[in-house]
C-alpha cells in the first residue's frame, strides 16, 4: 500500500472516531435529561381542608351622605347684598351665611307700622265718640221715661251709639290688621338673613354677591352634618330576609346590630378606622332593583369623610357552623363550574368538581365536594393533571400572614 493511502486511510479513521464519540456524548445527556423529566414528580404546595366556624363577610357599594342636609334658600325677592361665611368653613346653627338688600323691606316695616299707630289712633277717637253717645243715651233714657225729652232724642241717642259701638270694633279690626302687615313686614326683614339651619360645614355658594333671587331661586347654598355621617348602602331582598328570619323579633334584631358592627372601604382601598353601625332601613323595597336601602353611621371626627363620597360596607351577618376551608387560589374556574386538584393517600392527582359557597378572607368555603383532612393543590395546580403524581409541600399562605403582622 503507498503511502498515500495510508495517510487517508488513518484520517477517514480519525474522523469516524470523532464522529462516534460525538454522537455518544450528545446521547448520554438526552437520555438523563429525558429520565429526569419523567421520573421525578414535580412539587406544588398542598393545602389541607380546615373545618371550623367561620363568619363570613358580605360586601355592598356604599355611598356617604350628611346626617342632617340643609338647602338655604331665598324666601323673599331682592339682590344678595353680600357673603358672610368661608365656604367649606364650619358654621353653627343661625350663623349669617348671606345677606339680601333690607332697604325694601325696612321701608315696608316702617310703613306697616305708620298704619299701625294710624290704626291705633283712630281705636282711641272711635272708643271716645262711643263714650260720648253712651252718655246720651244714659242721660235721655230717664228724661224720656218722664216725659221730659221727646222718644225721638232718645231714639236718635240710642242709634248713635250703636253707630260709635260698631266704629270702635272697625277700628280694632283694622288695628289686628295693621298689626299682621306689621309682624309680615318683620318677617320678610328677617328673611334678608340667610342664616345656617343647622350646624356643619357650608357647602360651596351656588349663587354670587348680586344676583337677583325670589323662593323660586335654587339653593344658595348647602348645610351638612357629618359627625357623624351617614353611609347608604343597599341590600338584596333575600339578605334582608334572611337576617330577620334568623333574627325574628326587634329586640333580636336590636342585640344582633350592636354585635355585628360595619367596616368601611374607603376609595382608596384603606380600612377606615372606626366601626359604623346599622341606622335604619328604609320603608320600602325598589320595584326596580329588588333591593331595600340601609343607612349606617360612622363617627367622623374632624369631618374626614364628606357627603358624596363611595366606599364598600362590609359586615358579618351570620355565622356558619363547620364551614370547610381552603385557600381560594386552590379553586379553578371552568365555564362557570369550579373544581380542585385533589390528591389520594398515593400523592396522585384526581380533578375534583365542588360547589363553593362565600369568600372568607384568602380562603373559600366549600359546600359539597370536599370533607374534612382532604389535600388540595393551593400552588402549582397549572402544572398538574388527572393520574399525575406529585411531591407535596405544605402550603403558606403569606398574604394572610403578612396581614396578621
Amino acid at each position: 500500500m503507498s503511502t498515500l493511502s495510508k495517510r487517508w486511510l488513518v484520517t477517514g479513521g480519525t474522523l469516524c472516531l470523532i464522529v462516534v464519540i460525538a454522537l455518544i456524548v450528545v446521547a448520554i445527556p438526552s437520555k438523563h435529561v429525558s429520565s429526569v423529566a419523567t421520573g421525578a414528580p414535580p412539587d406544588v404546595m398542598v393545602a389541607p381542608v380546615e373545618q371550623k366556624d367561620v363568619t363570613p363577610y358580605s360586601e355592598w357599594i356604599g355611598t356617604l351622605d350628611g346626617f342632617e342636609n340643609a338647602a338655604v334658600k331665598a324666601q323673599v325677592t331682592g339682590y344678595l347684598r353680600r357673603q358672610a361665611y368661608q365656604e367649606g368653613a364650619l358654621v353653627q346653627k343661625g350663623q349669617l351665611l348671606f345677606e339680601i338688600d333690607p332697604r325694601p323691606f325696612q321701608a315696608a316695616l316702617d310703613q306697616a307700622e305708620g298704619q299701625l299707630a294710624q290704626a291705633t289712633a283712630q281705636l282711641a277717637n272711635a272708643e271716645a265718640v262711643q263714650v260720648r253717645t253712651r252718655l246720651d243715651v244714659e242721660r235721655y233714657t230717664p228724661l224720656a221715661k218722664e216725659q221730659a225729652a221727646s222718644q225721638q232724642d232718645l231714639d236718635n241717642a240710642t242709634q248713635n251709639n250703636l253707630a260709635a259701638i260698631a266704629t270702635v270694633q272697625t277700628a280694632k279690626a283694622q288695628i289686628k290688621t295693621a298689626a299682621a302687615a306689621v309682624e309680615t313686614a318683620k318677617v320678610n326683614l328677617g328673611f334678608t338673613r340667610l342664616l345656617a339651619p343647622i350646624s356643619g360645614i357650608a357647602g360651596q355658594a351656588q349663587l354670587q354677591v348680586g344676583a337677583l333671587v325670589d323662593a323660586s331661586s335654587p339653593p344658595v347654598t348647602t348645610v351638612s352634618t357629618v359627625e357623624p355621617i351617614k353611609v347608604f348602602f343597599t341590600v338584596s331582598e333575600p339578605e334582608y330576609l334572611e337576617f330577620n328570619r334568623q333574627y325574628p323579633s326587634v329586640a333580636s334584631r336590636m342585640a344582633q346590630r350592636r354585635q355585628m358592627p360595619l367596616t368601611l372601604i374607603l376609595a382608596d382601598g384603606t380600612t377606615y378606622p372606626r366601626a359604623g353601625e346599622i341606622y335604619f332601613a328604609d320603608r320600602e323595597v325598589n320595584q326596580s332593583t329588588g333591593a331595600i336601602r340601609i343607612a349606617g353611621l360612622f363617627p367622623n371626627p374632624g369631618n374626614i369623610l364628606r357627603p358624596g363620597g363611595y366606599g364598600k360596607v362590609r359586615a358579618a351577618t351570620r355565622i356558619q357552623k363547620d364551614a370547610l376551608l381552603i385557600p381560594q387560589r386552590a379553586v379553578t374556574e371552568l365555564q362557570g363550574s369550579y373544581q380542585v386538584a385533589l390528591l389520594d393517600s398515593e400523592n396522585k392527582v384526581s380533578i375534583q368538581p365542588v360547589e363553593v359557597g362565600e369568600r372568607f378572607g384568602s380562603l373559600w368555603i366549600i359546600q359539597k365536594g370536599l370533607k374534612p383532612g382532604d389535600r388540595v393543590v393551593a400552588e402549582g395546580i397549572q402544572h398538574v393533571r388527572a393520574g399525575m403524581q406529585v411531591n407535596p409541600k405544605p402550603f403558606v399562605d403569606q398574604a394572610a400572614e403578612a396581614k396578621e403582622r
